[in-house]
């Protein structure tokens, strides 16, 4: 080190600690001459690392590193922050600690069963928030469906038979995206449209599963309208000649005929009938205030005054 250079790092960790240092901070605790902690870091971290307490800097000219959980504490020196993704570990964290003993009795008691409802209504929500182009929601939401996964990988953890964990998940996931995207990471494949990246999914989808017919791995519980979009997109890949689809007579047919036909023209039938029951929605709230405004009671209107307030409600 240079003369009349001192060297300065703060280190900034997250509010809870996890056990987990930033890998960049390495080279600076490996020259540190002295390992300084503030006010902000826990007991545990400063007996964990062999930190010192203080509030600032010595002034011997000494390398120093300050442990901190506070982003703005540059005080002029380098400063090494946790990498994106740093904060998945304080939810793993918040999560185990629910559910283990002296956690949360509610937590502690579901299943993957019990936890099917908030999986459906939070992706629900969330998909809501994207409709409405409201970033604050979409943000809350998705930590809400990101608490699915949080929770349901914690519950696998504690199976009798078959258990695994968070890490398992992420691990595998991993191993997916990069298997699927060969022309990504492996450099052995050329794909420069999203169209042809999409069949090419689909082609090492099938090897990896393989499924034996078009419409395996279809998620059969989906809602009707999207149901019947996919197996009408998975069979039209294969080639299905499009009179085969249903067209028959009943109500169930000629439903499953008007999807196709959106889903054939490049239109998300589940997306057209989710806006067209939300319009409707709008329009029957905006007639019941159109009526309360006029001093009747919404509650108790005929066809008459539906169709009264219904014009001057929709303008």
């Amino acid at each position: 080190m240079s003369a009349g250079v001192v060297q300065r790092t703060v280190v900034v960790l997250p509010e809870r600690w996890n056990g987990v240092l930033p890998a960049a901070a390495v080279p600076a605790l490996r020259a540190a001459e002295r390992l300084l902690a503030d006010a902000t870091v826990p007991d545990e971290v400063v007996a964990a690392t062999g930190a010192v307490r203080a509030d600032g800097w010595g002034d011997d000219g000494a390398a120093e590193v300050l442990l901190t959980a506070d982003p703005a504490r540059a005080d002029g020196a380098a400063v090494v922050g946790l990498p994106d993704g740093a904060a998945l570990l304080d939810a793993v964290a918040v999560m185990d600690r629910l559910r283990s003993p002296g956690g949360c009795p509610w937590d502690a008691e579901q299943t993957h069963e019990s936890l099917l409802q908030y999986l459906i209504e939070e992706c629900y929500e969330l998909y809501q928030a994207i409709e409405d182009g409201d970033r604050e929601a979409v943000r809350e939401e998705l930590g809400d469906v990101l608490l699915q996964v949080l929770f349901h990988a914690r519950v696998a953890a504690e199976h009798d038979d078959r258990p695994f964990t968070i890490d398992d998940v992420a691990a595998d996931l991993v191993t997916k995206l990069v298997g699927r995207h060969p022309h990504v990471f492996a450099g052995s494949e050329q794909i420069d449209t999203a169209e042809r990246q999409e069949r090419r999914w689909d082609e090492l989808k099938r090897a990896e599963k393989q499924r034996a017919s078009s419409v395996d791995g279809v998620p059969l519980g989906q809602p009707a309208v999207a149901l019947a979009a996919k197996l009408t997109s998975r069979t039209a890949r294969a080639h299905l000649p499009s009179d085969l689809l249903p067209a028959g007579a009943g109500v169930g047919d000629q439903l499953f005929e008007l999807a196709a036909r959106a889903k054939l023209a490049g239109i998300d039938p589940e997306a057209e009938l989710r806006s067209a029951a939300r319009r409707f929605a709008d329009s029957v709230r905006a007639a019941e205030r159109a009526a309360v405004a006029d001093g009747a009671d919404p509650h108790a209107l005929d066809d008459a005054g539906w169709r009264r307030y219904w014009s001057s409600g929709s303008g």
